[in-house]
């Protein structure tokens, strides 16, 4: 790679941490160079130079999409980690029964399998009147993300971990070992384009839970904190916040209670 070449990608891997704190360290670089060169490709540019000036000019809304999108990891399925949905079924869906609305954020959705989850597992334990009076909303740095999520469409593939009954209750099958989510689910979940560093968060209202898995370790240690704070201030006071059971808040002073099994709490006035 020329050294006009590696600053290019520099300048990028710059650009996207500052742009959406997405943070890639040097063992993941060829990755993101591989990523960075499609979208070099379908713009037709010569280089990662090339997309690096032209992502820095007025008017590049359209390539800033692409690059976050491809930066981005959109990898996910249903039911993911199952004993953190079962923690969040067995301490938190009991308190969130008693309540006339329930507003739940999934923050970084990618295709929308979470939300959808989190919906049919609301479905499950609490039947439809809770459903009924569920709001889950689901954000995406990722513009094709967030539209397929509204589709509410996948592949068998993303749905392994579904039990059949679940399934055959859930969605609709199409053919082609393709489903699309019941609307019953569906009508309880919104979707929406999302920058996480985007301050302040654009909400009227706080959230009772916000799931925000498989995300902060993509992130520095100052933007993990600096949303980890962002978070704790669109939640209401008592309020859960859900990582994956890899991401330990321990290290940062952001007002969060760990519970365990990736389960934290938010003091109640």
């Amino acid at each position: 790679m020329t050294i006009r070449e590696e600053a290019g990608y520099e300048a990028i891997r710059i650009w996207l941490s500052r742009r959406c704190g997405i943070a890639y360290p040097e063992h993941k670089g060829e990755m993101l160079r591989q990523r960075l060169s499609r979208v070099r490709r379908a713009y037709d540019l010569g280089s990662l130079a090339d997309l690096a000036i032209r992502l820095n000019a007025a008017g590049s809304h359209d390539l800033e999409l692409a690059v976050m999108h491809a930066a981005s990891t959109n990898h996910t399925y249903f039911c993911r980690e199952p004993d953190v949905l079962d923690a969040f079924r067995a301490m938190v869906l009991p308190v969130l029964a008693r309540r006339d609305e329930i507003r739940i954020w999934s923050a970084a959705c990618s295709s929308g399998d979470e939300v959808y989850t989190i919906a049919m597992m609301i479905a499950e334990t609490l039947g439809p009147e809770g459903l009924a009076r569920t709001q889950i909303l689901g954000t995406d740095i990722s513009a094709p993300m967030v539209e397929q999520a509204e589709q509410g469409i996948y592949r068998r593939r993303h749905l392994e971990q579904v039990p059949d009954a679940v399934l055959r209750r859930w969605f609709v099958p199409l053919g082609n070992d393709t489903f699309r989510v019941a609307p019953e689910l569906a009508a309880a979940c919104v979707f929406r384009r999302m920058n996480l560093k985007t301050r302040p968060f654009p909400f009227r209202k706080p959230f009772q839970a916000i799931f925000c898995r498989n995300v902060l370790y993509y992130f520095d240690r100052a933007d993990q904190a600096e949303t980890l704070r962002a978070l704790h201030d669109a939640t209401e006071p008592g309020g859960w916040l859900v990582t994956s059971v890899t991401e330990s808040l321990r290290d940062h002073d952001s007002g969060w209670r760990s519970i365990g099994g990736g389960l934290h709490q938010k003091e109640a006035r």
